[in-house]
């Protein structure tokens, strides 16, 4: 694979330090791992530790051992599911990580405006601005899109990897047919110290992103920079009630719909009356009948493209 000159003036300034690759050998993007490692043989890196794993769990044992070996940036090859277990392992270090990225979802690289383009993405790793971003952090463990339990958690558990290998973003919406009448049970959620909802619900999120798992515009507010997680709860309980929720979302604003609320706050507590599934960024963790969720301001550094403004 060769460059253009204007590639290779691109990244000829790339100073010389230690560069590590953390990838999902299963996630496909652009040329494959050869065509970026080939290219980062060209960028002037000055030194490249490789590491990939077959499963996303095992990437943050990946992620520390760079850190040990003093990588000063990493690249993180994989899905929403891979950056968040990235994310979990370099929150607070200062390192920063650059997006490629190669899997299903990639909701978090596409909120920051990262493209689906192979040269184009390890250009904006290698080259972007450094931006410190917010982290959410559930029940002990990071999130860098969203997370949250009820409806969603189980949607999210169901949508297993050969369903998602099969129908992609579609596969979404086919386990949320199966679970549309999903019951609801008795919520209580408390936002920075005071009570703010106590009734029943079929869903609670939390949002450090705009568009959240499916693609779904969720959180029309949020920013990943502004030291604050946004808190939303649906007491929609049956086929037509998300029909219209999921249509408001769709082509108004989520909070305009009578079965949202939300709100935003730095600490939140949930209880629910029974267990539910609970997941973070598109990832199943179990059953809980609390939550404990706080924002982690500026938790992680990412490389991102250039600002219009």
């Amino acid at each position: 694979m060769g460059t253009n000159p204007a590639e290779r003036a691109d990244t000829a300034a790339v100073a010389t330090g230690v560069v590590a690759v953390v990838a999902h050998r299963k996630k496909t993007f652009g040329g494959g791992l050869d065509e970026l490692r080939a290219r980062l043989a060209g960028a002037g890196v000055g030194r490249l530790l490789w590491h990939e794993v077959p499963k996303s769990r095992k990437a943050p044992d990946r992620v520390r051992r760079a850190l040990d070996e003093g990588a000063d940036l990493v690249l993180v090859w994989g899905g929403d599911g891979m950056v968040q277990r990235c994310a979990d392992a370099l929150a607070g270090s200062g390192v920063p990580m650059g997006i490629l990225p190669a899997g299903t979802a990639n909701l978090f690289a596409t909120n920051l405006g990262i493209p689906a383009d192979l040269p184009a993405a390890v250009r904006i790793a290698l080259h972007g601005p450094r931006r410190r971003l917010d982290l959410g952090r559930i029940n002990g463990e990071h999130f860098a899109v969203m997370a949250g339990a009820g409806f969603d958690g189980d949607l999210i558990r169901d949508a297993d990897r050969k369903l998602k290998g099969r129908l992609g973003r579609f596969a979404y919406v086919w386990t949320g047919l199966r679970h549309v009448r999903g019951e609801c049970v008795r919520t209580r959620i408390r936002v920075d110290g005071a009570d703010w909802f106590d009734g029943e619900a079929s869903c609670v999120l939390f949002g450090n992103v705009g568009t959240i798992t499916g693609g779904i515009p969720a959180f029309d507010d949020a920013r990943p920079d502004d030291g604050a997680l946004e808190v939303g709860v649906a007491t929609a309980s049956g086929a037509v009630d998300w029909a219209r929720t999921l249509g408001r979302m769709a082509t108004g604003r989520s909070d305009e719909s009578p079965f949202v609320r939300i709100t935003r706050g730095r600490k939140v507590t949930v209880r629910f009356a029974a267990p539910k599934t609970y997941e973070l960024d598109g990832g199943a963790r179990g059953t809980a009948k609390r939550l404990k969720v706080k924002v982690a301001p500026g938790g992680l550094t990412v490389c991102c493209p250039e600002r219009a403004d």
